[in-house]
């Protein structure tokens, strides 16, 4: 096993996952930490099974992959696989809001299960969260259920980051959102939010306006090969985001 300081956090090399209607393959992605990447080419199917991968929830049928230089074949026990889980945050629809509950008690649920009611330890975190992402602190008493899509994407990413995670895994987090404002929203969001946490991610998204604004470097997957390639015309459209947002 390589040194957890010496490898990189995320070493997935000749992938292979039997899933239907098409196999996922990945023949080569290295990410440390602090990267910030968007990766095209990935259905819903795909991006959630390259999520269970990540995170230890399923292993591949050929290839490996290896967080801090462990491969995760290697974790035999719950307490392992926590802990590796640990390094994570991730941003999906598959993480229920429960809507009947406040928004604060939605963000303080990665904390604690105590949220009825919520300690003013807690709180402070909570309130933390929602200004990082640009929630409404005034409304976190509502209930989730009273959102707007754009708002709810930001709970989403604000539990995420509840932990202290050091890759946020993201699962088209901008399906959900009808506007392409939004999007662009979201994504100047990510950016801002990851550069002052510290904190890298992948984001699993074909949402090019998210993927402007984010600033992170893009690929595409070709499904039959399992090979990364930069997306035709990065540097250019990548440019024009950044002019549009400062203008």
């Amino acid at each position: 096993m390589i040194p957890a300081a010496a490898a990189p956090l995320l070493d997935i090399d000749g992938l292979l996952k039997a899933s239907a209607p098409i196999p996922l393959r990945l023949a080569r992605l290295v990410v440390a930490a602090g990267d910030r990447l968007v990766l095209s080419g990935f259905d819903r199917p795909a991006a959630e099974l390259f999520v269970h991968l990540v995170t230890g929830a399923a292993v591949p049928d050929e290839g490996r992959i290896r967080i801090a230089g462990r491969d995760t074949r290697e974790i035999a026990t719950d307490t392992e696989w926590l802990a590796s889980l640990d390094r994570f945050g991730l941003v999906t629809d598959r993480a229920v809001l429960v809507d009947g509950l406040s928004v604060e008690a939605n963000l303080a649920l990665p904390l604690t299960l105590s949220v009825d009611p919520v300690s003013d330890v807690v709180r402070a975190e909570v309130r933390g969260l929602a200004r990082d992402v640009g929630l409404d602190v005034e409304r976190l008493s509502a209930p989730a259920g009273s959102l707007a899509p754009a708002a709810r994407a930001l709970v989403h990413l604000a539990r995420a980051l509840a932990t202290g995670p050091r890759l946020l895994l993201l699962e088209h987090p901008t399906a959900s959102l009808p506007e392409p404002g939004d999007a662009r929203s979201f994504g100047a969001t990510l950016r801002r939010v990851a550069a002052s946490r510290h904190v890298g991610w992948i984001a699993l998204s074909n949402d090019r306006a998210f993927a402007g604004a984010s600033h992170g470097r893009r690929l595409r997957l070709d499904r039959r090969s399992g090979r990364l390639a930069p997306e035709r015309g990065e540097w250019m459209l990548r440019w024009f985001e950044h002019v549009r947002l400062d203008a």
